[in-house]
């Protein structure tokens, strides 16, 4: 399945310690646990018409290992859709590791910044299956978990992930991730043109009209919407959301 033929709306399951969490602004401290049981959280947005979910090891971020992969295990088993892993994918052998456990693409943030040969690596052995992750916060890159500031610029990253082959880039502005301030349209339309390549904007959706503004950009590069506490704070449903990003972005919410 070609999943950048039409834009989508892509789910949000972060864990941790195997259970369905959202952190605000990435904040450990700050973490709000919305189910114990992954596999169903799963299936209910597989059941809702998810083409794709986004599943973040957080405890992977922190340690620079997969930690979840037990939890990525029963995701898989329960639903028919595609899914995208990030968190803590620093080695090959990570990489394998959550392959091996269903996903269907992996997410690169830290190793971007600190081993574009891995990158490089990653790209070439799964070509078509490594994305890079950008997360932003005022304008600086963030990385390992977002606990450090990466040395290079956004500039430099994209241009990175780009050369290296990446498949497309989930930009996250951190500063609006978990707490639901609605999207910075303008900042996301600078990103996909610096991207030139697929984008999935991340942080922030607190209404369908956010849906709706990001599906606009689909002409400029920008191919879905990753939601999270939305959806757990039943702010609108998937399906409702799913709706939107079929339409042509015309009609209210």
């Amino acid at each position: 399945m070609d999943i950048f033929k039409s834009f989508t709306v892509v789910p949000a399951i972060d864990l941790r310690k195997g259970q369905v969490v959202r952190l605000a602004q990435g904040d450990f401290s700050r973490e709000t646990m919305y189910h114990s049981d992954p596999a169903f959280v799963a299936s209910q947005f597989d059941r809702q018409g998810a083409r794709l979910l986004h599943v973040v090891d957080l405890d992977g971020a922190r340690v620079g290992e997969p930690q979840n992969l037990d939890a990525l295990r029963r995701i898989r088993a329960a639903v028919s859709c595609v899914l995208e892993v990030s968190g803590g994918l620093r080695s090959m052998k990570s990489l394998e590791k959550v392959f091996a456990a269903g996903a269907d693409f992996v997410s690169l943030g830290s190793a971007s910044v600190l081993a574009p040969e891995l990158l490089e690596k990653a790209a070439r052995e799964y070509p078509g299956r490594v994305f890079g992750s950008v997360d932003c916060r005022d304008g600086k890159v963030a990385i390992k978990g977002w606990k450090e500031e990466g040395s290079l610029s956004v500039f430099e990253v994209v241009k990175r992930l780009r050369d290296a082959g990446a498949a497309a880039i989930i930009y996250t502005d951190i500063l609006r991730d978990g707490l639901e301030k609605g999207l910075d349209i303008a900042k996301l339309e600078g990103f996909a043109s610096l991207a030139q390549i697929p984008v999935i904007v991340s942080g922030g959706v607190a209404s369908l009209s956010d849906v709706r503004r990001a599906r606009e950009l689909f002409s400029r590069g920008v191919v879905g919407v990753i939601i999270g506490r939305a959806l757990y704070e039943q702010r609108f449903t998937l399906s409702e959301a799913l709706a939107i990003a079929q339409t042509s972005g015309q009609q209210s919410a």
